[in-house]
This record gives C-alpha cells, sequence and structure tokens, in this order.
C-alpha cells in the first residue's frame, strides 16, 4: 500500500513537473513576443520626435543634422525668420487690400526654432527630454543610429537622412535564439531588422513602422 502511495505522489510529480515545461514553452514565445511589441512602441515613440525634430531644423538650415547632438543644439540655438501679421482683415476685403491700406502689417522677426514648435504644438518635449533622446529604450544608454547627407535627384541635391537601431541592439538582454529567430525572420522577408525613419538613399520621412 505504501508502495502504491509513494508511486501515485511520484507520477502527480512528473505530472506536475512536465506540466511546467509545457506552459513554459508555450509561453516563451508569447512573453518574447509580448516584450518585442513594447520595445518597439517605445522605440516608435522616439523615432517620431527624433523625425518631427529633424523637420524643424531641415526649416531653420536647409538640411538634416547628422548627430543628435547637432540636431538638439541646432535647435536650441538657431534663429529662424518669421512673418507675423498684426491686425484683422476686415470681411469685405482681401488680405492684399488690408495690407495695401495699413490695415494690417507685416513684419519679419527671428524666432528661436524649437520655441516655434513647441508654440505651434508640434514637440511638447522638455529641455531634460530633449537631452535623454538620443538614448535607445531598454538599453544601458545605447544610441540610435543617425546619419544625414545630400542625395542627387532629378539634377538636384535632396537632403536626406536616417534614424535606426538594430534589433540585436534593442533585444540584446533577451534570449539570444530568439532574438536570432526574429531578425531572420525579417531578413527573409527583405525588412530591416530593426526599427527606423528616414532613408539615406531616397528622399522619405516615412518609418518602416507606418
Amino acid at each position: 500500500m505504501k508502495k502504491s502511495k509513494i508511486l501515485q505522489i511520484g507520477l502527480a510529480v512528473v505530472i506536475v513537473a512536465l506540466a511546467i515545461v509545457l506552459y513554459n514553452s508555450i509561453m516563451k514565445p508569447v512573453r518574447f513576443d509580448n516584450e518585442y511589441i513594447l520595445r518597439r512602441d517605445a522605440v516608435v515613440v522616439k523615432l517620431k520626435e527624433i523625425r518631427t525634430l529633424q523637420e524643424g531644423y531641415k526649416i531653420t538650415y536647409g538640411k538634416y543634422a547628422s548627430t543628435m547632438d547637432s540636431l538638439i543644439s541646432g535647435l536650441k540655438e538657431g534663429r529662424l525668420p518669421v512673418v507675423k501679421k498684426y491686425g484683422n482683415v476686415p470681411d469685405e476685403m482681401t488680405e492684399a487690400e488690408a495690407l495695401k491700406q495699413g490695415i494690417i502689417r507685416r513684419d519679419t522677426v527671428f524666432m528661436n526654432p524649437l520655441e516655434k514648435m513647441r508654440e505651434e504644438k508640434k514637440t511638447t518635449l522638455t529641455d531634460e527630454q530633449l537631452e535623454t533622446l538620443k538614448y535607445i529604450p531598454y538599453t544601458d544608454n545605447e544610441e540610435f543610429e543617425m546619419a544625414a547627407r545630400f542625395v542627387e535627384k532629378s539634377g538636384f541635391d535632396v537632403p536626406v537622412f536616417e534614424v535606426k537601431v538594430h534589433l540585436s541592439v534593442l533585444l540584446a538582454d533577451l534570449d539570444e535564439q530568439d532574438v536570432r529567430n526574429k531578425i531572420a525572420e525579417l531578413e527573409q522577408a527583405n525588412k530591416y531588422p530593426g526599427w527606423k525613419v528616414g532613408d539615406l538613399d531616397n528622399p522619405i520621412t516615412d518609418g518602416n513602422f507606418e
């Protein structure tokens, strides 16, 4: 009777252990995908902010910034000519007529590009957030790769930029084989194995997450 009881207990332990192993094998890819999505979303938020800042930099300087430091400092220290309009155009007049009669007037003033972007609600980032924008989420202060240059399109030199992070960096602390599998999956589909905005060969500012 005792041996039978011991066998039953032993069998129960084995069953529980097998159930745990089976559960973990099922949940492992689920947990990886959940973490992958979490990190992707955090990166996308920053890439969109960087793209917005790059667009403001281009308006100011006619080109894109090649480093995060030059991007931030250029926006903080730059001066951008802005046409300000004073007065209101009467309903019965065009703006040109109101301007000619002196009812309204225009002046060109210089504004800081970062202040202008904040005024227009294009960015709500604080100075502290701007300083940490270059760091990739969920990493030990690894920085986004950034580059900018001019490419010739239809006889014109056109500014382009690219900001990206490879999955090997973003997911460096996760299971190595899972990361390799994800990278191989994207490469087989001819996709960049990571997240990016812009392109160094084409004048686009789209992200591969859009």
